[in-house]
């Protein structure tokens, strides 16, 4: 993707974010349907997101809660990465609610 460019692979983006330690485990947590773009759960590492969508992964017992506010063009220092999304907090996974 270019500078300024509008969306990016979900992958790439949770790898520049900072939310993955590496594009392939992002791809992993894609490919295994431990992460959704706005309520649906992606299979493809491909799926785009873009700024405004709402992104959850799923890390063990814990989901993770993000808005994309802007799509990075590589992964730089952690400063750098928090200005891509928003925190929107982390809650259990569903099977703790019982």
């Amino acid at each position: 993707m270019t500078a300024g460019a509008a969306a990016d692979r979900i992958d790439r983006w949770l790898f520049f974010a900072r939310l993955c330690k590496s594009r392939a485990l992002a791809q992993r947590l894609c490919e295994d349907g431990m992460v959704s773009v706005s309520g649906v759960a992606v299979r493809r590492p491909s799926q785009l997101v873009r700024p405004g969508m709402e992104v959850a992964v799923t890390f063990g017992r814990t989901v993770r809660r993000v808005r994309v506010a802007g799509i990075g063009t590589r992964r730089g220092p952690a400063s750098e990465a928090a200005s891509l999304y928003e925190d929107l907090g982390r809650a259990p996974a569903p099977d703790d609610w019982d």
